[in-house]
């Protein structure tokens, strides 16, 4: 892991109308880091994500990638730069397969053929995908497949900073192991950024921790400490704990 930042926030700000949603949040990511932002609902941190890539255009503040000011980026020049999302709801074309939705994202790469083809292979292998299951139609993928198959595209795009937004929601715990060693294989190549809820992930996955609350940066630290704070316990990781237990 390299010491500099690829990515890092500056008083970022934005609301809608009356609401703020972020908060003047201050953010530095190493290069090579998986970083998971947690916090309660209404926390900003979808909101947050939005405005790294601006599919949400922050209000002030700055995003700088690689020492490099986002402002007035469009955000397919921002992807372009490096920069992927992975939103709540996959985005995958239903009605190709599997390895033609990997083969898309790759194409990005203008790589010569017989190179394409051996990225769209790794990636199918890297998300445990067989020849029978990359000729199956997006549409008819089960909610974890479909997880899956996004995280693939996102392998075979090769990003330098790839953004993931709840990527195990509604997944068994199985699946979310799954997820996990995915993740590790992305993060070989790129830094990771996920927002998340499932303390058992975040616990196998991040190296640090980045707490929300109301929009601002409540606290960083290594998920052991984060779990031992007493107001994260009381906001956030206690509330957590009893709507399992409920």
């Amino acid at each position: 892991m390299s010491d500099s930042p690829i990515l890092a926030t500056r008083g970022l700000v934005k609301r809608f109308g009356g609401v703020t949603a972020v908060d003047g949040v201050d953010l530095v990511i190493t290069a090579g880091e998986i970083r998971c932002l947690i916090g309660p609902n209404g926390a900003g941190k979808s909101t947050l994500f939005k405005c790294l890539t601006h599919q949400h255009q922050p209000t002030s503040g700055h995003v700088l990638f690689e020492g490099r000011d986002l402002q007035g980026l469009a955000p397919n020049r921002i992807a372009r730069l490096g920069i992927a999302i992975k939103n709540q709801i996959p985005s995958i074309y239903a009605n190709l397969d599997v390895r033609e939705n990997i083969r898309l994202a790759a194409l990005r790469r203008k790589l010569p053929k017989r190179e394409l083809d051996r990225v769209v292979e790794l990636a199918l292998e890297e998300i445990g995908f067989d020849d029978g299951r990359a000729k199956q139609l997006a549409v008819t993928l089960s909610h974890a497949h479909r997880q899956w198959c996004e995280l693939g595209m996102l392998l075979a795009s090769d990003p330098r900073l790839a953004l993931l937004d709840e990527p195990t929601a509604g997944m068994t715990r199985d699946e979310m192991l799954k997820t996990v060693d995915i993740i590790k294989r992305l993060n070989a190549r790129a830094t990771v950024i996920v927002v998340e809820h499932d303390l058992e992930f975040i616990a196998r996955l991040a190296q640090r921790v980045t707490v929300l609350h109301r929009g601002k940066v409540l606290l960083e630290d290594t998920m052991d400490k984060i779990e031992a704070n007493e107001t994260v316990r009381d906001i956030y990781l206690g509330r957590r704990k009893e709507a399992i237990h409920a």
